[in-house]
């Protein structure tokens, strides 16, 4: 098989697996990724990849739970808004 074709099958396996996944276990997940993905990175350049590869999962997990939080909080405002507009619809 040709890289281009490994790594196609390696992407549709991944999402295929996230599918029975709630919103915040999404989220936290890939925040975890692309942390892991970045940390290594700067991990490279300082010497420890393992290092910071674990680092930036950590990181990335967190940033991605709180982003989750932040989305359920805006999609309850939203939803809160649109039950007040409804009732103030109905008493006019």
């Amino acid at each position: 098989m040709r890289p281009r074709n490994i790594a196609s099958w390696v992407v549709a396996i991944l999402l295929l697996g996230c599918a029975d996944m709630t919103s915040t276990q999404q989220r936290t997940m890939s925040g975890a990724a692309i942390g892991t993905a970045g940390g290594a990175l700067i991990g490279a350049i300082g010497g420890n990849t393992a290092m910071g590869a674990v680092i930036g999962a950590a990181a990335g997990a967190t940033g991605g739970y709180i982003w989750d939080q932040h989305k359920k909080s805006e999609q309850r405002a939203y939803e809160q808004g649109v039950e007040e507009g409804k009732a103030s619809a109905a008493t006019q």
